[in-house]
């Protein structure tokens, strides 16, 4: 795995700045916030070597180097989820190449179904913390010591610290923040309401396929982490409605400009070491 890791940094190396500490997942139908990224070089997934392929709509593909909020980037247009016939290796295969490329922070996104009857649809959740229900654990197999310890700590997951900046921007900018339990599953269907049900008394408000696998890999590599989820969704018990892709998208597209903001002024106020 470390040979394969190295082939694909090696390639990527020579076309990232040395100072790019800060990677960021672009989730579905949130794609376009990397019209926020200035100074761009976008890199075809396709063209990466090892790298997978998004084949989800919304998911456009790239891997984006550039500037936000004034600090240089590495950015996932588009992600690869369990749900797509990956293993969890490959899945979370560009977690460990930023890694080795030395991302400290990374801010995940993602679009949710919310399960708190105190959400609504266009919501922006910041998530606190989170339950794997995935058949498979991200970290199963022989632990690679270079990457990590064996058993890391998941006390802290989603960065005390990113989230009370992120609290503090939404608060002064008049943008409604909500807190909650992400709840990680397989997919690709979406829940039934007895499992909306089921994930809502187990301490869930939001669901979604995706974000946990990816996290737990970047914690168990050292870095912080910011998660938040647009809820594009509504599945409170008794009032679960059907729903389709495209509608999840066209939520989380409108939501984007208040998470794109939230985003980028909490890269802004990051306080990275000078190389």
């Amino acid at each position: 795995m470390l040979q394969i890791l190295k082939e694909t940094v090696s390639w990527l190396r020579p076309q990232i700045p040395e100072n790019t500490n800060i990677g960021i997942i672009l989730g579905t139908g949130l794609g376009d916030l990397a019209s926020n990224i200035t100074g761009k070089k976008e890199i075809p997934y396709e063209k990466i070597p090892n790298f997978p392929v998004s084949t989800v709509e919304g998911h456009h593909g790239n891997l984006i180097v550039g500037q936000l909020g004034g600090k240089p980037v590495l950015a996932m247009q588009g992600r690869f989820h369990f749900y797509e016939g990956y293993d969890m290796k490959q899945v979370t295969y560009p977690i460990r190449v930023m890694q080795l490329l030395g991302i400290e922070y990374l801010f995940v996104s993602n679009a949710a179904g919310g399960m708190n009857s105190a959400f609504e649809v266009g919501d922006i959740m910041l998530i606190d913390d989170h339950i794997n229900l995935f058949p498979e654990h991200p970290l199963r197999g022989k632990n690679e010591d270079a990457l990590g310890t064996r058993f890391p700590d998941m006390s802290d997951v989603y960065d005390k610290k990113l989230r009370e900046t992120a609290v503090a921007i939404a608060e002064k900018n008049r943008i409604k923040l909500q807190h909650g339990v992400y709840v990680g599953t397989q997919g690709p269907t979406f829940e039934t309401p007895a499992e909306y049900h089921y994930f809502n008394i187990i301490g869930g408000d939001a669901v979604g396929m995706s974000t946990v696998p990816e996290v737990i890999v970047a914690r168990h590599g050292g870095m912080k982490v910011l998660g938040v989820s647009v809820i594009t969704d509504m599945a409170v018990y008794g009032k679960v409605v059907e729903v389709s892709h495209e509608e999840v998208q066209k939520a989380a597209r409108e939501a984007q400009p208040k998470l794109a903001f939230l985003i980028e002024e909490s890269v802004k106020q990051l306080r990275i070491k000078a190389t």
